[in-house]
């Protein structure tokens, strides 16, 4: 029990993370680089949130006129909901309200409201939001938030690390447009990979450089060169924005040299020099350790980093399958299960999880 306690903990300590403004900014203005309109008329929810100080909330508050947004939601879950509890101090903006609770500003989660012009002020932002304490804690999965994800066309968050699987299936569930953020590890899931191998879903625009920084109330949990006391953040190399809404950057072709060319001049010196790409002893495929190594020109059957699917373009690259890490029907046939092993291996050396992709066809 005790470790379970401590599991938890920590799951719940790894899920208090919180996204800087302007890198919702950046992710957004992608969408509306592609289609403009992509917003308009729209009503967009943010659950798993915390309205008073979220910078999504604040984000498309700000820009709800320029977006042309019909409404927006941005929902709380409830502190004493929360598996790790931590002192509590409700803000000014709450305690200075008639409407505050000394029993549901913990027990209840909040819901923001954002529809017309409240302040008569002649237009619609931040300042125009209405809120109120929810029946419930504000749990994604009952039946008070559901029904305000029903209503919603769009939904935007940074969900809790520990339900991404389960906060997914809820979104695919009611058939919404979302943009998440989550693990880059999750795109072989099993819940997760299906809907990216049939175009359902793909990785969004992207942190800067690939590198998240997030603020967090947990930062000496961490270690150094991942926690920077100077400006508050953490760092993570390993997580990506998942969506459903189109952005340019998804339809850029990737530059390639050929398999000569990669032979010969590639910087990576594990492909540099060798007389040919090497092939999985359990896999119907040739490995590519690196997504700029990809050959152009090549027919057959690559396997790549997970992180290829930053550069996916779905005009240049089918994909065809993923390791059998999570469950059976993954790799489409190209795995020797009379090897007992799913990881992919190479001169019995096993690699990391790799997706399976091939050219597509050029059409005239």
């Amino acid at each position: 029990m005790a470790n379970s306690n401590l599991t938890n903990a920590k799951n719940a300590k790894n899920d208090e993370f919180y996204t800087q403004y302007h890198d919702i900014e950046k992710e957004i203005t992608a969408y509306l680089e592609f289609n403009p309109d992509v917003f308009r008329g729209k009503t967009v929810l943010l659950p798993c949130d915390d309205p008073e100080w979220s910078n999504f909330t604040k984000f498309f508050a700000q820009n709800f006129e320029r977006f042309g947004l019909k409404k927006l939601i941005s929902t709380s879950y409830a502190v004493e909901s929360k598996k790790y509890k931590s002192f509590y101090q409700p803000t000014l903006f709450e305690v200075n309200d008639p409407q505050f609770d000394e029993y549901k500003t913990k027990k209840n989660g909040k819901i923001f409201i954002l529809n017309h012009d409240k302040s008569g002020d002649g237009k619609v932002d931040v300042n125009d939001l209405e809120w109120h304490y929810l029946a419930g804690d504000g749990d994604f999965k009952s039946n008070e938030i559901k029904k305000l994800r029903d209503e919603a066309d769009i939904i935007i968050t940074n969900p809790p690390f520990s339900l991404f699987r389960e906060f997914l299936a809820w979104i695919i569930e009611a058939e919404k447009q979302f943009v998440i953020i989550g693990n880059m590890n999750a795109i072989t899931y099993k819940e997760v990979f299906p809907l990216i191998k049939s175009d359902k879903m793909w990785l969004g625009n992207g942190f800067h450089a690939g590198n998240a920084y997030f603020s967090t109330t947990f930062t000496k949990e961490y270690a150094a060169g991942v926690y920077n006391p100077e400006t508050g953040l953490v760092k993570f190399r390993n997580v990506c924005w998942f969506t459903n809404l189109d952005h340019g950057r998804r339809h850029q072709p990737l530059p390639l040299m050929t398999m000569a060319d990669n032979l010969k001049f590639s910087k990576h010196k594990n492909i540099k020099g060798k007389e040919a790409y090497e092939k999985y002893d359990n896999y119907d495929a040739i490995e590519v350790p690196f997504t700029d190594a990809i050959p152009s020109g090549f027919d057959g059957v690559m396997g790549v980093p997970i992180s290829f699917l930053d550069k996916y373009s779905p005009e240049q690259f089918e994909i065809l399958g993923a390791t059998e890490s999570e469950g059976k029907g993954f790799s489409e046939g190209l795995w020797d299960e009379t090897s007992k092993i799913s990881q992919p291996v190479v001169r019995n050396e096993r690699v990391y999880k790799r997706i399976f992709i091939k050219h597509r066809e050029k059409t005239i």
